[in-house]
């Protein structure tokens, strides 16, 4: 590491220079023993302060909730305003509490923020002294003494959140409860968190889905799973906030089905770049804190089940990768009575913070003993391996055994200049420094995504990153070629690597290099896409009550409204037999349940539909609309259900350069599958996009596949013509979570593009065609889960799904038996009322599973 220039050099002296107004305050007791001989020091006992059995006792600063808001908090969920109140009213009233707002909602509505601590600490020179040594035990450049000083007399930064998935309130009450005694109380308990920490309280991170009692934001995003993407103002305002107080502890609270309650430790599979001593933390200090109480207590819980730490997108897998904290989701069934639900809420909440203050020493100077590790890996090149955290599971497939220095980004092809910038935004957002390449670099293990190693001269002007740095494991999370999924159980996707998703050309290499490289300076927000010319454009969304009718739907609103600036109207298939698609040029029709669109459109409406595009209409599909489209007659593309198991992963797809859908995308991209169905289209020419043939150099999975082959040659995107209109039907989402760019671009030039030329024209279809019958016999369900298990276990795993009740649909491929089980009002994980015990049944079988996946 390099010596600490000047400039450093006074930060850390200004570090080291500790007001005694802000040093860890010594107990009167401790006062009182140090003027005592030693004889009685050594016979002096410590008097114990237990944080759950110590009465509390309030100061009658604050006032109560019932005095405020006219109720008992538990009583009823408070409303997202009462919640606000009830906080700027603790703000007002209590030294001890100073008030925010950290971002405002799709709908306007405020994210309020509390920061408790000691009133020394709330000062503007205590936190910025919060903030500078947060920022040391950060820094691997930071001396070894200085790191121990900081560690030994600084406070940690605890965050206690609620209410990200709307329709789950009772963390948000909880969270006001611990604000409301962090603020007034001034027993014991209380003031050992006070003396030790500085807490941020947030106590709904989603108002506007706690005010349409929705699991969604307003735009139908899960907001857990938006947080390396970062494409709502609700997430980007809480990480500038969680940069700004980097925690060392981030609680989110949630609720789910049943009446129990999970804290960690996690299920597996756990990614690899997860750092030890968070895991550490979590399990042995966190959940096992935990667990006493709640034994203690006689309260029903559970942990190393269900809720994985996979997916670099949650309340927990980014704050724990990311800032190297302990991200941990706690989950409350919401079968239980509300007072019940806050009360336990409150109870895992006030002891993570008790535990968290209890070892304060140790965790911060793991803190940044973790920067110091990561630093020396990335400058070694050592990727960390999987691992199995839940015995007697065994890892399915190894990060392999390749030397990773540097992670590079192309920025030759102009087309893609703003995909390219807003990854190297968003790595700089996360503390990641980005140097650009002021002269041509020869590398010669260069490895291009998905491709083997090759001697590669990359240009000046190509966008480098380092892994010598404090947040390799992030860069490894955000830039990976793939996520090496070590254990077959999919809570969430397996693939997210930014450059696939922004279909942005790059690459690693292993050796050692010495670039000419400059640091870039931070990249502000990328301007939106104004179009020029605009069709008349609706979308028909297929259902409201569907959670992945909304979500896509959602997804295609946030991208027509915030950056594509198009209007549009949402139509719905009621709508449409009533002849509101006269004027429309562009229907787009995303996900959601086919089935229920036809019937729902009535003869009418699907008569409306043919006619329209028949007429000179562009229909634009994906997924459920693709089907849609199938079961109209407007594609001679043939639809079948998957045999493989792709959970959600990234396939490289190659796009036919003539195409009109080809414009500033490239010879290939990648799209998003997830057991989405395998078209196939005879006509060559109205294939706009195709996987490779399997056998293919161009074939390349990111993320978990099992049979992903069948794929091989199939078509990911058709357009063709249908009488004098045109359909556009893409067989996997083009716009999944509003991240992929990649194969969005795609969709934009579907909307704005011109007609593909020398396509010949489908004749007017009759209804219920051969393709629309065949279409029928799909057996795609919305939101199922899905069990796949080697053929001498399928009785077993018949008879688990069958103790459940469950019916499905199952399919013999080879060796292996799939399962599709009917979820038919499209339930989520949280919310079905056995989804979350049916691990743990497979288990209890004696079932190893290809794959389980969970809605």
């Amino acid at each position: 590491m390099r010596a600490p220039n000047l400039a450093w050099s006074a930060i850390l002296a200004a570090s080291l220079a500790v007001p005694a107004s802000l040093a860890v305050p010594t107990s009167p007791a401790a006062n009182a023993s140090a003027q005592t001989s030693a004889a009685s020091r050594s016979a002096a006992a410590a008097p114990v302060c237990d944080p759950t059995q110590t009465a509390p006792v309030y100061r009658g600063k604050v006032p109560s909730p019932k005095e405020v808001l006219g109720i008992t908090l538990g009583e009823r969920q408070v409303t997202a305003a009462e919640s606000d109140r009830y906080l700027e009213t603790v703000a007002a009233k209590s030294e001890r509490v100073i008030s925010g707002t950290l971002a405002r909602s799709a709908q306007g509505r405020p994210l309020k923020y509390a920061i408790v601590g000691r009133p020394e600490l709330l000062t503007k020179t205590g936190l910025a002294k919060v903030r500078l040594d947060a920022a040391l035990l950060r820094d691997p450049r930071t001396p070894g003494k200085v790191a121990e000083h900081i560690a030994a007399n600084g406070v940690p930064i605890l965050w206690v959140t609620g209410n990200v998935h709307g329709d789950e309130p009772s963390g948000t009450d909880a969270a006001l409860k611990v604000l409301r005694d962090l603020g007034d109380r001034s027993d014991c308990a209380a003031t050992n968190i006070l003396d030790k920490s500085l807490v941020i309280v947030l106590p709904t991170q989603n108002p506007d889905g706690r005010e349409l009692d929705s699991r969604q934001n307003a735009y139908g995003f899960d907001m857990n799973r938006d947080w390396f993407a970062r494409t709502q103002p609700e997430t980007d305002g809480k990480l500038a906030m969680l940069n700004k107080y980097p925690p060392v502890l981030y609680i989110d609270a949630h609720e789910m089905g049943g009446t129990s309650y999970f804290f960690p430790p996690n299920a597996d599979p756990i990614y690899h770049e997860t750092p030890e001593e968070a895991i550490g933390w979590i399990n042995d200090i966190y959940g096992a804190s935990m667990a006493a109480e709640f034994t203690r207590q006689g309260i029903d819980f559970f942990n190393r089940d269900v809720y994985d730490l996979f997916y670099q997108g949650y309340g927990d897998t980014v704050p724990t990768t990311g800032f190297h904290a302990a991200g941990m989701t706690f989950e409350k069934g919401g079968e239980s009575p509300y007072p019940d639900r806050v009360r336990e809420q409150y109870l895992t909440q006030w002891v993570t913070l008790s535990a968290g203050v209890a070892k304060r020493q140790k965790i911060l100077t793991q803190w940044h003993k973790m920067a110091v590790d990561a630093y020396q890996q990335g400058a070694a090149g050592k990727l960390e391996p999987n691992q199995i955290y839940n015995p007697p599971n065994k890892v399915d497939r190894q990060v392999p055994d390749r030397k990773v220095r540097h992670w590079f980004l192309r920025a030759d092809d102009p087309a893609k200049r703003a995909e390219v910038r807003t990854i190297v935004r968003r790595l700089q957002r996360m503390g990641v420094k980005v140097s650009r390449l002021t002269r041509p670099l020869s590398v010669p293990d260069y490895k291009a995504y998905g491709r083997s190693e090759a001697k590669t001269t990359l240009p000046a002007g190509t966008y480098w990153i380092s892994m010598a740095q404090g947040q390799k494991h992030w860069i490894q999370a955000m830039l990976n070629e793939d996520s090496y999924t070590p254990f077959p159980y999919f809570y969430d996707v397996t693939a997210w690597s930014m450059p696939l998703l922004g279909n942005v050309s790059g690459g690693s290499s292993g050796v050692e290099l010495q670039p000419r490289a400059t640091t870039v300076q931070p990249l502000p927000a990328e301007g939106s896409a104004r179009p020029g010319k605009a069709p008349k454009t609706a979308i028909l969304q297929l259902s409201t009550t569907s959670s992945a009718a909304r979500q896509s739907a959602g997804w295609l609103r946030h991208r027509l409204d915030r950056e594509w600036k198009l209007k549009h109207t949402v139509l719905s298939p009621a709508d449409v037999a009533k002849g509101k698609l006269a004027g429309v040029k562009v229907l787009l029709v995303p996900n959601g349940p086919a089935s229920g669109g036809y019937d729902a459109l009535g003869e009418a409406g699907r008569a409306a539909l043919r006619n329209w595009t028949n007429a000179g209409g562009r229909f634009v599909g994906w997924q459920g609309g693709t089907q849609l489209a199938a079961r109209l007659g407007l594609t001679t593309a043939t639809l079948t259900d998957p045999t493989s198991d792709v959970p959600g992963s990234l396939l490289r797809v190659k796009v036919n350069e003539r195409s009109p859908l080809a414009k500033g995308v490239g010879a290939s991209a990648w799209q998003f599958y997830a057991y989405d169905v395998v078209m196939r289209q005879p006509d060559p020419a109205k294939v706009a996009v195709a996987y490779p043939a399997a056998d293919s150099p161009d074939w390349f999975v990111s993320g978990f596949e099992r049979g992903a082959a069948e794929l091989g040659g199939t078509a990911a995107v058709v357009d063709e013509r249908v009488g004098q209109g045109r359909a556009v039907l893409f067989g996997g989402e083009p716009n999944f979570r509003a991240f992929s760019d990649g194969t969005a671009k795609l969709l934009r030039n579907a909307v704005f593009g011109g007609n593909p030329a020398n396509v010949r024209s489908l004749a007017a279809p009759a209804p219920w065609s051969g393709p629309a019958r065949q279409a029928a016999g799909l057996l795609q369900a919305e939101s199922p889960i899905r069990v796949t298990v080697k053929a001498p276990d399928a009785a077993k795993a018949a008879a688990a799904l069958r103790s459940f009740g469950a019916t499905w649909s199952v399919r013999h491929t080879g060796s292996v038996v799939h399962y599709v089980v009917d979820n038919p009002r499209g339930l989520d994980i949280d919310h079905h009322p056995w989804a979350r015990r049916l691990p743990a049944t497979i288990r209890k079988a004696g079932i190893t599973p290809v794959a389980v996946v969970l809605p």
